[in-house]
């Protein structure tokens, strides 16, 4: 998978940055499907049924937006769901606060920016220019 990160397109497994690639593993994952979510599939790792801490989970929903009419509201579902995806960064002590947004370009493009504040007081942020290409991919 090739992904067009801060405008460069990037192979994801050439990135040796540990919250780079952790960021890709919590985009990118597919975590299992809430009871209430629309779906006949609940895909994502089976480990999740039976975490060791409670609602410790892995991934992101992004998936469910699929086929999905990429629209305000489809944004909008985008940015819940990059939000539960890495909140474990926040809960972990990895970071202290994760800013994201999620812009409908058109009607093909979903460009997302999420900057992560580390404890240090340092941040980095990661421009991810078409996210709609690689949910539907």
């Amino acid at each position: 998978m090739i992904l067009t990160i801060n405008g460069k397109n990037t192979n994801p497994t050439d990135n040796q940055n540990k919250l780079y690639r952790a960021l890709i593993i919590s985009l990118f994952t597919w975590r299992r499907k809430n009871t209430s979510d629309d779906s006949e599939h609940p895909y994502g790792w089976w480990g999740d049924s039976y975490p060791s801490i409670a609602n410790d989970k892995i991934g992101s929903r992004l998936y469910l937006l699929a086929r999905s009419k990429l629209n305000n509201q489809t944004a909008n579902f985008a940015k819940i769901y990059i939000k539960e995806a890495v909140q474990w960064m926040i809960n972990d002590g990895l970071a202290s606060r994760i800013d994201v947004s999620v812009k409908r370009i058109d009607l093909t493009v979903l460009a997302a920016t999420i900057n992560i504040f580390k404890e240090d007081g340092s941040n980095e942020e990661y421009r991810f220019d078409n996210l709609w290409s690689k949910i539907n991919g």
